[in-house]
């Protein structure tokens, strides 16, 4: 065994797939798959994970030579730790393994599919349905297409499909999503859907930054063995999931999970307070010339922005469970940003901003224009970010990673300075359906 190392304790071997992962990346590796690993190691059994990337082989060339085994390592200012996790299987390139992955969703061990796609891999169009454009042969929806098809001719129970994506009302998002997919490739195939298969709303909640070679090298040196699929985390974690199976799950609260009747404010809490904070520290920070999020939250002209953004525009929008603390929660979260062992890269964040920014700010800026509150920090941030996706950060962090990184240059070109806002946030804007603003709101600029 590795130096140091935490394992578990199950036969691994001994374990059939109960789980098939698409988008098997490192935030599921240092969350729902280390949540069954400790499911397992408690006495919940059968429960190991197929994980399919949808695109890059990149993960499973690095976790297949591993058979599976990887470690998760949390890391503080106080010291870090390391957990080997074995409970995935093996990892499948989806469009080099479609039998494999379609034959495995269709297994009776199988009962649940889950998913960390990021906001653009359900295929959306701009006003939240789906693109069928987009929703092709190597979307998501054509691989659960097929396996719930042979799942439905053998005589087997559905599944239960479990989002696990920064999305509002994830859940039913999926299953809507699903719906009009086989509303368009097989009709037939809906009543089975929608009286054997479910799709529960979760909220998760971990810091992962993407891994490093310098972080690889560390890891090895201290547990005197290599692996190519470390992840490296914070100690935090949270995972809250409706308690709405279609069938079987591990135990997943025998690790800290929370199954709960409604999902909705602990998501609202993650996706305007820590989301929208996250996303506004990145464009901002980029901008003041950061690298790294604990860098951006100890910049004395960033952290009041950030502050404000959470305390009085985003915190007052969130009606929370009971025992629900925001305060507290803003408290933990500004600890979390300043952790220096994380090294969280704001380039990271800032992919995908147009995929992301709705739920993060543009929601929480539509009900305090609803209630007349102004809402300064977003708007600084959106204009930080609407100069990101012009290019002005390119010439330092490399050009812009965003699906609509094309339209949105090719607004500024048109709308210029005095319009841009209009253009893109407007009543007729690029992102209109995706917020229905009262007002047209001035941004810095």
């Amino acid at each position: 065994m590795a130096r140091g190392v935490e394992r578990f304790g199950y036969d691994r071997d001994a374990q059939a797939v109960g789980i098939v992962h698409f988008g098997i990346g490192a935030f599921h590796r240092a969350h729902q798959a280390w949540y069954t690993d400790r499911a397992m190691d408690a006495g919940d059994r059968d429960w190991t994970i197929l994980g399919v990337s949808l695109r890059s082989g990149v993960v499973a060339a690095q976790m297949n030579p591993q058979d599976g085994l990887y470690t998760v390592t949390g890391r503080s200012a106080q010291g870090e730790n390391s957990r080997l996790v074995g409970a995935v299987r093996g990892v499948v390139t989806a469009p080099r393994a479609s039998g494999e992955t379609v034959d495995t969703l269709a297994a009776p061990t199988t009962r649940i599919v889950s998913f960390t796609i990021t906001e653009k891999g359900y295929c959306r169009a701009p006003d939240g349905s789906l693109d069928p454009n987009l929703a092709g042969e190597e979307s998501v929806f054509r691989f659960l297409g097929d396996g719930l098809r042979r799942r439905r001719d053998a005589g087997l129970p559905g599944v239960t499909l479990l989002s696990c994506d920064n999305l509002a009302d994830n859940g039913r998002q999926l299953a809507s999503l699903m719906r009009q997919y086989l509303d368009r490739h097989d009709r037939q195939l809906i009543g089975w859907f929608d009286a054997e298969c479910s799709s529960p709303n979760t909220m998760v909640d971990r810091i992962v930054p993407a891994t490093t070679e310098m972080d690889r090298a560390a890891i090895a040196e201290r547990i005197g063995v290599e692996d190519q699929a470390a992840v490296v985390t914070e100690p935090f974690s949270q995972w809250v999931i409706e308690d709405r199976f279609a069938g079987p799950r591990p135990r997943w609260e025998a690790a800290g999970a929370a199954l709960v009747d409604d999902v909705a404010p602990y998501e609202s809490a993650k996706l305007r307070l820590l989301n929208g904070a996250h996303s506004a520290l990145a464009y901002l920070g980029l901008e003041r010339g950061h690298s790294y999020v604990h860098e951006a939250i100890s910049d004395p002209l960033l952290r009041p922005v950030i502050e404000h953004l959470m305390r009085e525009e985003a915190a007052p929008t969130i009606a929370p469970a009971p025992g629900q603390d925001l305060s507290r929660y803003i408290d933990a979260l500004l600890q979390r940003f300043a952790n220096p062992a994380l090294q969280h890269r704001l380039i990271q964040i800032a992919m995908d901003g147009s995929q992301k920014i709705p739920q993060r700010w543009l929601a929480t800026l539509a009900d305090n224009q609803r209630e007349g509150r102004p809402s300064p920090s977003i708007l600084r941030a959106l204009g930080a970010w609407l100069r990101h996706v012009r290019g002005d950060n390119e010439a330092r962090w490399g050009e812009v990673a965003d699906p609509r990184a094309a339209e949105l240059k090719s607004l500024w070109h048109k709308a210029g300075a005095d319009g841009i806002a209009a253009a893109v946030l407007g009543s007729d804007g690029l992102l209109a359906s995706a917020w229905q603003p009262s007002r047209q709101e001035q941004l810095p600029l």
